[in-house]
Formats: structure tokens, C-alpha cells, sequence
């Protein structure tokens, strides 16, 4: 049986348009015949020609390369776009690909503020046949698998508080020169949560979780940065956030604690991902700074502990990875790809872990905005 092909246009052909193209070519690394295929046939870069050539050089399905997003849009040779621009560009991109007719993998955190993303989801309900979503990569690591899978067998009895956060210290050198994440007009208000914020958020948000408030604490901790020209030049994002939630269990009726942490000045930590879940009858935990290891234990009594066992890289999609192997970021990147093609042929197996959707960047968006407002008022704020 010849296996569908899915023709994909890139625009932003930095770190994570790279990784895409990574990831789609060892496609052969995935086992499922029914997978369809992700070709890359075209690929857009504002500035950086450099990259473009990158992109020539190793792949040969390129159809068209071009510096201009709108000339990528109007080509007949691409049914798919993985767009990855600074926020700011969000809006405008993705309402034209939307209306050049193409599916969208975009970016987190789908607009720059909740006004932007309220007019991509307008544009999108336009457009009910075009498969659009968000990316988030690290719900696909093989204990994130676990964690979900044991979340909807309600081992945990009631639920007392779930934590799910994104911690690095990118910024921890303060002579680091200023980027646009630290650019209140690129980035947006949100500062970190904007950008780490969903990774954090897709696998609560999937379980039912939806906050009813939020009390916010931001820090700005770097106040300024070395602008690369010999200046000091302020720094105006939020560095670290931690959002202190409440939801109710879809499955017990009962509500419970929620925080998200997202934080990029947390000593220690390259790029950590972790979800902490702890119930009456039970607990687990998984950080991807320990990712063949995955924690539960069972309330019996009132001493308990925690079993540690090591875990293979078997995520979602079957892999030619032996069971004894480990699994790392360009691996959860692949399986992420995975799962938008499945669903974009209607290959949704029972156990798949589906891409963030449009609805839960909105309900992200509206945390974020009235975790902003919080912090500012010193009160708890109603979603």
C-alpha cells in the first residue's frame, strides 16, 4: 500500500525549523505503514539566506525557497505549514495560511496577547477543513506517556495537587546580550509564560484540568542586558512566573491544586520539562532531566515511598529503537510531527497523544492574561 504523502512549507528556518527538517528526514525511524509521509517542498526565511542554503543543500524536494512568506503560500506544491517566527508575527502569518488554504502547525503561544488570538481563532472557524495546531513536544517522551496513561486509569483516588512546569537558565548569565524574548514588542507581556508556558499547560489543560483562577507571582530579575554594542539596554519580560491554580477533577468531582512554573532563570536546569501528580491512593512524577526514569508510589498507611524504574523510548508512534535505549528531544520533536499527520489523515489510533488545539491556546492565553492582571493587583483572578 503506497502511503500518503504530505507536501510541508517551513517559514522561519531557525533552531526549530531546522529540527523539523531533522525529524522529517528519518522519517524511516518511525514503524506504522498507515503514517503518512511529511516531504519538505518548500521553506521561507526573511533574512537569514544562510539557513535557506542549509535547507537546499540536504534536502532535494525543496520546490521553492524564497524570502517572502506569500510566495511560500501561493505555491501549489505545499499542503502543510510548520511556521516558527517570533510572536509578534503570529497573527498575521497564520491568518494567511489560513486563507492560502494550507494546514498550520504553529508555534507556541499562538498569538502575542489574547487579542491576537482571538483573531486567529476567528480566521480559523472560517476554515473547518484545514487541520490547525500548536506545537508541544515534550508530552511525548515515554514518562509523560506513562504519566497521562496512569492519570486516566484514576489511580490517584482524589486528587490533591498536580505541578507542571518548564524550568532552564538561559538567562542565568546576566552578561547574555539581550534576544527579542526579552522584548516586551517581539515577545509580548507574557515574557516566559508566553514562550514556555504551553509546554507546561498541554498535558493538565488535555486531562480536563481547566483553572477557575489564578494568583500569579512574576519576577523580573534581570533588569537590564548588553544590547552585543556596548550598551546596557533594559530587559523587560517577566523571568520566572509560578501560577497557582484551581480546577476540578472531571473524574472525581473534586477540586484540587494546580501550579504551573515557568522559568528561565532557575540555576541548575539546561531544559527541564517535568509533571508531578499526587493523590490519596497515589502519586507519580516525571522530569525529563532524569528521562528514563519514572517515579510513582502507592498511599499505604501513612509512611509511603517512592519506586523508581527505568523506562525504554517507546512513545505514541512504534519506533526501530531497541527497548533498552533511551529517548531525548529530537525524539519527542519526531513523535510531535507524528501525531499531526495522523490526524490530519484521520489515522488516530486509540493511545495518541493529539497536538495542542486551537481551544487550549485560547484558554492558555486567557491564564496567562488574568495571571498578568494578578500579579498587578496583588489579587486572585477569576477565568
Amino acid at each position: 500500500m503506497q502511503r500518503k504523502k504530505i507536501r510541508f512549507g517551513i517559514i522561519g528556518l531557525g533552531l526549530m525549523g531546522k529540527e523539523f527538517a531533522s525529524a522529517v528526514a528519518r522519517w524511516c525511524h518511525l514503524i506504522d505503514d498507515k503514517l503518512p509521509i511529511p516531504i519538505i517542498t518548500g521553506v521561507c526565511d526573511t533574512s537569514n539566506e544562510a539557513s535557506r542554503t542549509w535547507f537546499i543543500n540536504n534536502f532535494d524536494s525543496i520546490k521553492v525557497s524564497c524570502s517572502d512568506y506569500l510566495e511560500l503560500l501561493a505555491s501549489d506544491e505545499i499542503d502543510a505549514v510548520y511556521c516558527a517566527v517570533p510572536h509578534h508575527l503570529h497573527e498575521q502569518i497564520y491568518i494567511d495560511i489560513l486563507r492560502s488554504g494550507k494546514h498550520l502547525l504553529g508555534e507556541k503561544p499562538f498569538g502575542i496577547d489574547l487579542a491576537a488570538n482571538i483573531k486567529i481563532q476567528e480566521e480559523i472557524e472560517k476554515h473547518p477543513e484545514l487541520l490547525v495546531r500548536c506545537s508541544s513536544e515534550f508530552p511525548y517522551f515515554p514518562g509523560a506517556k506513562r504519566v497521562t496513561d496512569w492519570i486516566k486509569s484514576g489511580k490517584y483516588g482524589q486528587l490533591i495537587e498536580v505541578r507542571s512546569g518548564f524550568h532552564h537558565a538561559s538567562d542565568m548569565d546576566l552578561n547574555k546580550p539581550i534576544n527579542w524574548k526579552r522584548m516586551i514588542a517581539i515577545n509580548g507581556e507574557y515574557g516566559c509564560m508566553g514562550d514556555l508556558g504551553l509546554h507546561a499547560q498541554h498535558i493538565p489543560f488535555r486531562m480536563g484540568w481547566k483553572p477557575k483562577w489564578v494568583f500569579a507571582d512574576l519576577q523580573k530579575i534581570a533588569e537590564t542586558r548588553p544590547d552585543g554594542k556596548g550598551n546596557s539596554v533594559p530587559c523587560l519580560t517577566w523571568d520566572n512566573a509560578v501560577l497557582t491554580t484551581r480546577c476540578d477533577d472531571p473524574n472525581t468531582g473534586k477540586d484540587f491544586t494546580l501550579v504551573f512554573e515557568t522559568k528561565r532563570m532557575a540555576p541548575g536546569q539546561t531544559n527541564t520539562w517535568f509533571i508531578e501528580v499526587y493523590g490519596t491512593m497515589g502519586s507519580v512524577k516525571f522530569s525529563t532531566h532524569d528521562p528514563k526514569a519514572f517515579y510513582f508510589l502507592e498511599t499505604t498507611g501513612k509512611e509511603q515511598g517512592w519506586t523508581r524504574i527505568d523506562i525504554g523510548p517507546q512513545s505514541f508512534i512504534p519506533t526501530i529503537t531497541g527497548g533498552i535505549f533511551e529517548f531525548g528531544f529530537s525524539d519527542s520533536f519526531q513523535q510531535m510531527i507524528g501525531a499531526f499527520v495522523q490526524d490530519l489523515s484521520n489515522n488516530i489510533i486509540s493511545d495518541s497523544f493529539r497536538n495542542v488545539t486551537p481551544e487550549e491556546t485560547l484558554l492558555s492565553h486567557r491564564l496567562m492574561t488574568a495571571a498578568l492582571e494578578s500579579h498587578k493587583t496583588g489579587r486572585r483572578i477569576s477565568l
